[in-house]
């Protein structure tokens, strides 16, 4: 018999970094969960340890079409996030964030559900205040490279109010600042893994810029409860919420912590910054401490040393495998 507490949430980009962890958190707290993805930047890896769970459910979908299914909640988690995936198809990028946010909202008013929006930090572009509040409208270049993403999301969160006015549609919309942690890509071009997997091949540290440049970062576990915290906060409390980590690091201060923790021979390197790239990130999470009661708990050193060993086990795995063992 089914608990009368569960609920039926639909995540998708559920076999993603982000999406992974939350299918994990959602089906230990007792919900069915329904996974959607395309295979575009998620991994069945991921969540491969949850198929034999009878309340998972995995489906290949891609949210640029229309879905039909019955839910209570649904997590919008589905675009790439990293820029060497989302430039490779901006096209595509746009209309994952476009198209998809109007067909998941568009399912959420047939059947009444609540739905919440990963939105990101790219939304306020390369920002002139600083740290980041919600209410800062954003400093974005819409004809960019990165356009594809930050003006995407930007449209997505615009379709979300419009549907929350419209239609009184319960929507949450959390802007997600750089997190790390197990199950990112290794080749996401994101600087925490790029980081980890140079270090641990003693490859050189590629710095983007002198290394001046600031961001603040946030281990998947702190995310991923203030998603879900998010989720269940009251329903006249929609966001924008900032989530995020805001204790600040300089690229390089974390290039040379990632040689030091893994020991690494890695001398470090520096390439011309790309364009648009954000100069400054760091969020104001005041928002989130009083509507959420949440802020990070896990330290910088605890989560890199967890994403250290994820990342040096995926490397020994794919040297035996390449070696015939």
């Amino acid at each position: 018999m089914r608990d009368p507490n569960a609920k039926r949430i639909l995540v998708t980009g559920g076999a993603g970094f982000l999406g992974s962890h939350l299918c994990e958190r959602l089906l230990a707290a007792g919900h069915d969960v329904l996974c959607v993805d395309n295979y575009y930047t998620g991994d069945k890896r991921n969540i491969s340890h949850l198929l034999g769970n009878p309340h998972f459910e995995l489906m290949r979908h891609d949210v640029t079409f229309p879905l039909y299914v019955e839910v209570d909640e649904i997590y919008n988690l589905a675009c790439p996030a990293s820029p060497i995936h989302y430039q490779f198809d901006p096209v595509q990028t746009t209309k994952t964030s476009v198209h998809g946010a109007i067909n998941m909202l568009g399912l959420a008013k047939r059947v009444k559900a609540k739905i919440l929006q990963a939105s990101t930090s790219e939304v306020y572009g390369d920002p002139d205040v600083h740290p980041q509040t919600e209410d800062y409208w954003g400093h974005v270049n819409p004809i960019g490279i990165r356009s594809c993403y930050d003006e995407g999301k930007r449209c997505a969160e615009t379709l979300f109010f419009d549907y929350h006015r419209q239609h009184n549609l319960r929507i949450k919309v959390g802007r997600i600042f750089n997190t790390y942690g197990p199950r990112m890509h290794p080749n996401d071009g994101r600087v925490v893994s790029n980081f980890i997997v140079q270090a641990l091949q003693n490859q050189p540290i590629t710095i983007y810029g002198n290394g001046d440049q600031t961001r603040s970062f946030c281990y998947v576990d702190d995310l991923i409860e203030a998603m879900i915290r998010l989720m269940n906060s009251r329903d006249e409390f929609t966001g924008p919420v900032n989530i995020g980590n805001p204790s600040e690091f300089t690229i390089l201060e974390l290039a040379t912590k990632v040689v030091e923790m893994t020991g690494s021979k890695s001398e470090i390197k520096f390439l011309p910054l790309p364009s648009d790239d954000p100069t400054q990130r760091c969020p104001d999470i005041s928002l989130a401490q009083k509507e959420l009661g949440w802020a990070p708990t896990v330290r910088l050193e605890q989560g890199l040393q967890k994403t250290i060993q994820y990342f040096a086990q995926l490397i020994s795995k794919s040297v035996q495998k390449a070696s015939g063992f």
